[in-house]
C-alpha cells in the first residue's frame, strides 16, 4: 500500500508540475514572437509626440497658444513623457529571459526626469523661434540675445541651453539606449523559427530607422548612439560562438540601428561643405541637427 501510495503521490507530482513546465515554455515561445503591436506603438508615438512638436507648434494659430501658456508641442511632449516609459516596460515585460529588474526601473526614472528638464527647455526654446531665434547660430551670437541688458541674462539663456541640449538630452537618451541594450540581450536563440522578420517588421523598419536618424542628429547624441550599435555588434558575435542568434525582435532593433549609421552617414556627406554649419558644430565628430538645417536654409527662404 504505501508503494501504490509513494507511487500516487510521485504520478501526482508529476501531473501538476507538468501544465506548469508547458505554460512556462509557451510564455517563452510567446515573448519570442515579434512584438509588431510595441514597435508599431512606439514607432507611431515617437513620430507624432516627439517629431511632430515642433512642426506642430509652427503650423498652429500663436493666438490659440499664448507665448506665456503651454502650447501644443508642450502637451504633445508631456504625452511623450508618459507613454513612451509604460511602452518601454511593456517591451522588457515580453522579453523571452530575466532581466535586471533595479537597473530598468532606474534607468526609467531617469529617463522621466531628463525628458522633462528638456521639456521646459524645449518649450521656451521654440518660443525663441517664434522670436526670431536662429538654431545654426550660438547663444551669444543670436541677433536677439547678444543685445540684451542687463549682460547677465545671456548667462541665464546659456544655463537654459546647458539644461536643453546637454543634462536633458543625456538624462534622457543614455537611460532610452541602455533600455534597449538590455532589451537587446534577451534576444537570442536557437530556435530557427524566430531567427525571421515577418513581412510586418520589414514594413516598419524604414520608418523606425527615419525616426533613430532624427533622434541622433537633432539630439546630438551619435557617440552614444554609435557606442550602443557596437556594443550590440559584440553582444551578438558573443551569442553566435555559443550557437544563438537574433530573434525576430533582436534583429529589427539590430537592422533598425544599421539603417540609422547608413542615414546619418548620408547626411554628414550632404552636409560636408556647408561652412555656416561647420562654424556651428566644431569637433571631431560632425553632425549639423536637422532643425539647424530649417532655420538656416529653409525658413530663411519662405
Amino acid at each position: 500500500m504505501e508503494t501504490v501510495r509513494k507511487r500516487r503521490g510521485g504520478g501526482l507530482h508529476t501531473d501538476t508540475s507538468t501544465p506548469a513546465g508547458l505554460k512556462e515554455d509557451s510564455t517563452q515561445q510567446e515573448n519570442q514572437r515579434f512584438h509588431f503591436d510595441l514597435w508599431f506603438l512606439l514607432t507611431l508615438q515617437n513620430w507624432i509626440l516627439d517629431f511632430g512638436r515642433p512642426i506642430v507648434m509652427i503650423i498652429l494659430p500663436l493666438e490659440w497658444f499664448p507665448l506665456n501658456k503651454p502650447s501644443a508641442g508642450d502637451y504633445f511632449h508631456m504625452a511623450y513623457n508618459v507613454i513612451t516609459p509604460f511602452l518601454m516596460l511593456k517591451l522588457i515585460e515580453r522579453s523571452p529571459r530575466p532581466l535586471p529588474r533595479s537597473a530598468i526601473y532606474l534607468c526609467i526614472i531617469t529617463f522621466v526626469m531628463g525628458a522633462s528638464i528638456h521639456l521646459v527647455g524645449d518649450s521656451i526654446n521654440h518660443r525663441l523661434i517664434l522670436s526670431g531665434y536662429q538654431l545654426h547660430l550660438s547663444v551669444r551670437e543670436n541677433p536677439i540675445i547678444k543685445d540684451l541688458k542687463p549682460a547677465t541674462l545671456i548667462d541665464s539663456f546659456e544655463l537654459l541651453y546647458y539644461y536643453d541640449e546637454h543634462l536633458g538630452h543625456l538624462m534622457w537618451y543614455i537611460p532610452f539606449f541602455i533600455i534597449l541594450f538590455i532589451y537587446f540581450t534577451g534576444c537570442f536563440t536557437k530556435a530557427e523559427k524566430h531567427k525571421k522578420i515577418p513581412i510586418s517588421g520589414w514594413l516598419l523598419l524604414g520608418p523606425s530607422s527615419l525616426y533613430y536618424w532624427y533622434l541622433v542628429t537633432e539630439g546630438q547624441i551619435t557617440e552614444l548612439f554609435l557606442l550602443t550599435f557596437l556594443a550590440m555588434v559584440v553582444m551578438a558575435i558573443h551569442q553566435k560562438r555559443k550557437g544563438l542568434g537574433l530573434d525576430s525582435n533582436g534583429l529589427f532593433l539590430f537592422y533598425s540601428f544599421s539603417f540609422t549609421v547608413l542615414l546619418v552617414g548620408l547626411w554628414v556627406v550632404y552636409l560636408w561643405e556647408d561652412p555656416v554649419l561647420r562654424n556651428k558644430y566644431p569637433g571631431l565628430i560632425y553632425v549639423p541637427e536637422p532643425w539647424s538645417y530649417y532655420t538656416l536654409h529653409i525658413k530663411k527662404n519662405h
